[in-house]
């Protein structure tokens, strides 16, 4: 461990002391990958025959949103705002211990290291770990539609057409243009333009309601009895309803055949429904979740690349074909954007 961060160690340490009553002499801590984002995790542990462990979360107060946005509050105080909120409407999300905007952090539940993706991977069973994430995508939407909270981050800011069409130009800047090396013709962009504004027009003017953002498998932590907890939600803001469905069953982190995400899809329709939400007719749903498929997974193809060519990691590279092969998928189910296709496969063959 370096100077600086041992130094960092006895302050996360005097932190957690002040957090949970614990001699910092008596906390151990260690860090924590944090995969692509700008904030660091630690791991406190220490032993009083009570919870013997805390996560910490450090995150500089000017920090601003990593998603693409129109900014807002910035450092650790939109997380604690969205994570206030779920804990009302009933979601399981961390127990914050302590937090503070000025020294950048939060002191968090410690919910352990079995993320979704990890369970997966050592060979759980799919269906139930599906349909549990499903199930509690559904009663989210349906509390929070119930109960809005207008003071609440989530409920001031929302997908539009701007944010839209930033996310599908970060695609042509980080993936055509860096990655590929590609420049279209003026006749194609023009046409390329007009697809995307006119994609970004048709899912802003979906239903909006609160929308975790990155709902995906790396963001759903899998408790003792199989109760799974939600993370990573400081970008919530108000989005259509497939939005966070898309994250979860068109997640770049695993891949999924048609006929199960088929047949999840219809389940987030049936639990909806008999929640008290909408009935919706499923042929309509589906187009939006693969329009917004299209939307999404461009996008993040393009923050895939961003993040090795300007953070310096490379290690998301290896996601760049999933995220393109779902948008691959969801133009065979929409015929109407062939001639968008047909351009972007031009320079990224993935799309063809």
């Amino acid at each position: 461990m370096s100077a600086v961060e041992r130094s960092s160690a006895d302050w996360v340490a005097v932190v957690v002391e002040r957090a949970t009553g614990v001699a910092a002499r008596r906390i151990s801590v260690e860090r924590r990958a944090g995969h692509a984002s700008v904030r660091t995790y630690w791991r406190a542990r220490w032993d009083d025959g009570g919870p013997a462990s805390a996560l910490v979360m450090v995150l500089p107060p000017d920090a601003p949103p990593e998603e693409i946005g129109k900014g807002g509050p910035t450092g650790p105080a939109p997380f604690v705002d969205v994570q206030r909120y779920l804990a009302r409407i009933g979601v399981r999300v961390p127990r914050i211990l302590d937090w503070s905007q000025k020294e950048g952090f939060v002191v968090l539940e410690d919910l352990g290291d079995e993320m979704m993706v990890s369970r997966l991977a050592a060979g759980d069973a799919r269906e139930p770990l599906y349909r549990a994430a499903v199930d509690q995508l559904a009663r989210m939407r349906l509390a929070a539609d119930a109960a809005p909270d207008p003071d609440c981050i989530a409920f001031q800011r929302r997908y539009d057409h701007d944010v839209y069409r930033w996310e599908l130009e970060h695609f042509l800047e980080w993936v055509l243009a860096a990655w590929k090396e590609a420049g279209m013709s003026a006749s194609e962009r023009h046409l390329v333009d007009r697809c995307f504004d006119e994609m970004a027009r048709r899912l802003a003017g979906e239903p909006a309601g609160f929308t975790h953002r990155d709902y995906q498998s790396r963001n759903i932590m899998v408790l003792d009895g199989g109760e799974q907890a939600v993370i990573d939600f400081q970008d919530a803001l108000l989005g259509p309803r497939q939005y966070d469905l898309v994250s979860l069953l068109r997640d770049s982190y695993v891949t999924l055949d048609q006929q199960f995400i088929g047949r999840m899809v219809r389940r987030y329709l049936v639990v909806t429904a008999g929640g008290g939400g909408a009935e919706m007719d499923e042929g309509q749903f589906r187009e939006v979740f693969d329009l917004l498929t299209i939307q999404r997974k461009l996008k993040d193809a393009g923050r895939f690349v961003y993040i090795d060519r300007v953070k310096g990691n490379p290690d998301f590279l290896r996601f760049v074909p999933v995220a393109l092969g779902y948008v691959r998928e969801a133009f065979l189910r929409l015929p109407a954007l062939a001639d968008l296709q047909a351009v972007l496969s031009r320079y990224v063959p993935e799309l063809a």
